[in-house]
């Protein structure tokens, strides 16, 4: 980072994203980091997909589902947000009157991109009798325009809570949305996007790797294409996936999600084996480049800094937290 007055880095924050100030090199950041939680009455809040430093110094780590309920609950005066921008979003939907900090503004997310708002209320308005279900992995202005919000971990339960004879739109992701339908039975409309990590997974390269580690279970995220799912072993959110990983008696296990979270399955089951899924070409493509813009360095700015800041007009928020609040009421209601 190149080393520039702070004033002018807060000025250029929402151009390139992060505060662009060089770090003390001898500077202990875990040190650091700690001491800013207590000053500053902080709490950093981790995607399981943030790289092993981050999801070390976090107070605490989890799926959208957990860590939409970890931000509901939280009674710190500042929300640090280790993940993407939907997530950040989402916190300062539940908390108006906390500051809410994301390290980089750009570690945005391929699959919220995949729903311009503007497309998705044309989409939604020439089928104004289905009841509008979004993963939580969109932008606030999708939420706005949605009846309910789900996660991963919570999606089946949701959408079995909507009676059977309401057609359902389900946004933005066609994959996991394939799944439900297979899961549930229920027919939904559903919106053409996708996540660019769990679109890329070569069956045939975990063919070929299942081969070589034939007692390997294969976990797969329900972002996954189809064929992969196919052939998973268990399918289920970040959390579920970790949590078979640590309950199943099996030692080896091919991991179809963002490898982020073998860092957890690791300190978890320090016994067993995790092979991270192969993607379709030789590039690290099942490394989220959103997730990983986020660094130590930039956590330790923004919170020594306050900024970036997630700010949101009110009625923008309002209107994004209703699904989000149905959401967890049914999620609640059912146990999770």
């Amino acid at each position: 980072m190149s080393v520039i007055n702070i004033d002018s880095a807060k000025q250029n924050v929402e151009k390139i994203g992060f505060l662009d100030v060089e770090v003390d090199a001898t500077l202990d950041l875990f040190h650091e980091i700690e001491r800013l939680k207590k000053e500053k009455n902080a709490i950093i809040l981790a995607h399981y997909y943030q790289e092993p430093d981050i999801q070390d110094v976090a107070d605490y780590i989890g799926d959208s589902l957990g860590l939409a309920q970890a931000a509901e609950k939280t009674d710190a005066d500042i929300i640090v947000f280790a993940g993407v921008h939907f997530m950040a979003e989402t916190a300062k939907i539940l908390n108006p009157k906390k500051k809410v900090l994301l390290p980089d503004l750009k570690a945005g997310c391929s699959l919220a991109d995949s729903a311009p708002a503007d497309a998705f209320r044309e989409f939604r308005n020439q089928h104004p009798d289905h009841v509008v279900i979004s993963y939580i992995n969109c932008t606030a202005e999708i939420k706005a325009q949605s009846d309910i919000i789900v996660t991963s971990s919570n999606a089946a339960l949701v959408v079995n809570s909507v009676p059977k004879d309401q057609p359902i739109i389900f946004a933005p992701d066609k994959n996991l949305g394939a799944y439900l339908i297979k899961k549930t039975g229920r027919d939904m409309l559903l919106w053409n996007g996708a996540c660019m990590v769990h679109e890329i997974f070569s069956l045939e390269k975990i063919t070929k790797l299942k081969i070589r580690h034939p007692k390997a279970k294969i976990l797969a995220h329900p972002e996954c294409e189809e064929p992969i799912l196919h052939i998973a072993d268990y399918i289920g959110s970040t959390t579920g996936i970790l949590k078979y990983s640590r309950e199943d008696s099996a030692t080896e296990y091919i991991v179809a999600t963002e490898t982020g979270i073998l860092h957890q399955m690791q300190k978890d089951s320090p016994h067993k084996t995790f092979i991270p899924a192969p993607p379709t070409n030789n590039c690290a493509c099942n490394d989220c480049p959103h997730m990983k813009l986020n660094t130590l360095e930039k956590l330790y700015l923004c919170m020594e800094y306050e900024t970036p800041e997630i700010l949101m007009e009110e009625e923008l928020r309002k209107a994004a937290k209703k699904p989000i609040d149905r959401m967890l009421e049914i999620s609640r209601a059912g146990g999770l």
